[in-house]
């Protein structure tokens, strides 16, 4: 296994730190005296083969299988065999003590008669089966782990491409911290019920009816007291304990996803919380978010308190009664000594299981909550779905067009209305205009991040709703104005789009948009390790890298918004001039508010009310005297003052 993707490029030591320091990157290596440990690590993993995944837009019909407990883990018959049949087993071998004690009792200690044999022998059988409850003790566990651990992959895997199969408008509306308590926490929980929980269930539920068979084969007078006075007590305790903790354990699922949603708020956005002095009350805000997870966990703490001591309470209330009814039996020589005794030892045992299930129960209920909260999210469908049968749209000239497109993020208020508008195959149209005019939703629409809620979007002449969503978006590529970039290397960022790119086509790309100093004075160049959100560049450096995987990817309909916004003066030169070798022979949608990059474009198209007010080229716009030409005047005046002010510093 290479050093180079994941642990930082071979930067090691003191001499790859002192790298990073003089190319101003903090440290991401592994230090010299873990090498070692590492290396030592790598060498006993094993070889895990190239994975055959395929992601297909539309979920499949046993993707769409409703989500439950048992379809996960039957998914797996096998391994479910398997852990039936130990559990079955140890259920019976632990059930066999009661009877040897009452074996010892009635044929070794025998009044003037004491055979020492029996007791031996019961003795010596009694210490065969708790080995063999012991062996098969870890026969269960062992297979329940590996049972747990396919099923939550499973599951993960699940709710991640359902992730990756819903809409902007889904994270646009969701926090981020609520979903990744779904991938934690709630995934967690699951994890510990299969693992633990269900397996106690089922053996301490197997328990009880094996014993509730066996106090019945022992003296049924006896049992039908234990089935009648006592059962119904504690069946009708545990309904009430069902309703009450699912309440509970669904508050507190939902309330720990508000904790982690607003941890996560507060660590992306520290750098506003620490200038702008907001860590009191921050503090506050979470101390209330918290609070109020405290609460939901009081609520099911209460619930607990109630149902454990009481249950506990029945049993012993139980085995006083039905010693009471035993040992008049005795009295009455209606039952002999050692029946009683095997009988009391039968009932503690009835007794013990539903304490150990009111433990397990919740871990029951919580991992329910869970799997809850998890099928919600996996029924959420994507509000922009691809149509069954829907085609493959062959590359494209890169004619797009407005078709009266009405839409609004909110129904009631639209956004855009009866917007009509076409670009030519190989044309660069600029959307200019204020902000929250509907530029922005223009493009998202052209690359069906959304739907029009009326009209169409067509490209070539097909509306977008008829083909694949793949093979649309392969052939539009999208420089948003908040570059992101993902932690690998500064190669995997480049090549995000076409992993398979060549080392000439990267370094064309570059040298294209003016990054070649930035690889050059960077430790391991195109393998130095680009931290979370890549951090520890520039805005205009991650900027250049955006248009740089834009660039490599080599779509044939370009969406740039605002793509030179974070650059200085002359990044931006060079960067502009790469728009140039970019956009030829491409349709380009140029989201713009600086009027430079405006009128690079063939035409702008100025946005505003709900609709484009006025198209042209730049000359026509001005020579029109309207919107166009009333900005166009702003900006020169406001360069103007600026230019005078310089001017007088200079005197």
């Amino acid at each position: 296994m290479a050093w180079g993707g994941g642990f930082g490029g071979g930067m090691f030591g003191q001499s790859a730190s002192a790298a990073s320091a003089r190319a101003g990157l903090p440290f991401g290596g592994i230090p010299s005296e873990l090498r070692e440990e590492a290396e030592r690590l790598l060498a006993s993993e094993p070889e895990h083969p190239p994975a055959d995944l395929r992601f297909a837009q539309r979920p499949t019909e046993r993707e769409r299988r409703r989500l439950t407990l048992p379809g996960l883990v039957f998914a797996y018959p096998r391994w479910v065999v398997g852990a039936s049949l130990t559990i079955i087993l140890n259920s019976l071998v632990l059930q066999a003590g009661p009877l040897l004690t009452e074996l010892a009792i009635a044929k070794g200690m025998e009044p003037g008669h004491h055979h020492l044999s029996v007791v031996g022998l019961c003795a010596l059988a009694y210490l065969v089966l708790a080995l063999a409850a012991a062996l098969l003790q870890r026969a269960g566990v062992n297979l329940t782990g590996r049972l747990s651990s396919r099923v939550m992959h499973d599951l993960r895997i699940k709710v991640f491409t359902h992730l990756q199969r819903l809409s902007l408008d889904f994270f646009t509306e969701e926090k981020a911290g609520v979903l990744m308590s779904r991938m934690t926490s709630d995934i967690e929980n699951l994890q510990q019920l299969l693992q633990d929980g269900i397996s106690q269930f089922a053996l301490q539920g197997l328990t009880m009816v094996v014993i509730a068979v066996v106090l019945f084969a022992l003296n049924v007078t006896l049992a039908l007291w234990t089935i009648l006075a006592v059962v119904p007590v504690m069946f009708v305790m545990t309904v009430w304990y069902h309703h009450a903790s699912q309440r509970g354990y669904l508050r507190s699922r939902d309330r720990i996803a508000l904790v982690l949603a607003d941890l996560s708020e507060s660590l992306y956005g520290i750098r506003v919380v620490t200038a702008h002095n907001r860590q009191r009350r921050n503090i506050v805000n979470h101390r209330h978010v918290v609070g109020a997870y405290r609460d939901a966990n009081v609520y099911t703490g209460r619930v607990n308190s109630l149902y454990g001591p009481a249950t506990t309470t029945i049993g012993i209330l139980g085995q006083a009664l039905l010693l009471g009814v035993g040992g008049t039996m005795v009295l009455d020589h209606r039952l002999d000594v050692a029946a009683l005794i095997a009988f009391v030892l039968y009932l503690n045992r009835f007794f013990a299981p539903i304490q150990l299930l009111v433990q397990q129960y919740t871990s029951l209920q919580q991992g329910r909550s869970s799997i809850i909260r998890l099928r919600e999210l996996v029924e959420t469908p994507p509000s922009v779905d691809e149509r069954e049968g829907a085609i493959e749209l062959p590359p494209i000239e890169g004619r797009i067009t407005f078709e009266d497109v009405t839409f609004g993020y909110d129904p009631d208020r639209p956004v855009l209305a009866h917007v009509d508008l076409e670009i030519a195959p190989g044309e660069s149209v600029a959307f200019v205009g204020p902000t929250g005019a509907g530029k922005s939703t223009l493009a998202k629409l052209a690359n069906r991040f959304y739907d029009p809620t009326g009209g169409r979007v067509l490209v070539d002449g097909v509306d977008l709703r008829e083909v694949t969503l793949h093979s649309l978006r392969r052939q539009v590529g999208v420089v948003p104005q908040e570059p992101f970039l993902f932690a690998g290397s500064i190669r995997t960022n480049l090549t995000f789009g076409r992993p398979d790119a060549t080392a000439a086509e990267v370094d064309e790309a570059i040298d294209l948009v003016g990054l070649r100093e930035l690889v050059d004075r960077l430790p391991e160049g195109l393998d130095t390790p680009v931290h979370e959100r890549g951090q520890t560049l520039s805005a205009g450096e991650r900027q250049q890298l955006a248009l740089a995987r834009a660039f490599l990817a080599r779509p044939r309909v370009l969406i740039l918004d605002e793509a030179t916004s974070s650059l200085d003066l002359q990044s931006e030169i060079v960067v502009e001039r790469a728009l140039d070798a970019l956009l030829d022979g491409r349709s380009a949608i140029l989201i713009a508010h600086r009027l430079t990059t405006a009128q690079r474009a063939d035409r702008i198209a100025v946005v505003d009310h709900g609709g484009i007010v006025e198209v042209g080229s730049p000359a026509q716009l001005l020579a029109r005297d309207g919107a166009y030409a009333a900005m166009y005047r702003a900006w020169v005046e406001a360069g103007g003052r600026d230019a005078s002010r310089e001017d007088a510093a200079d005197r």
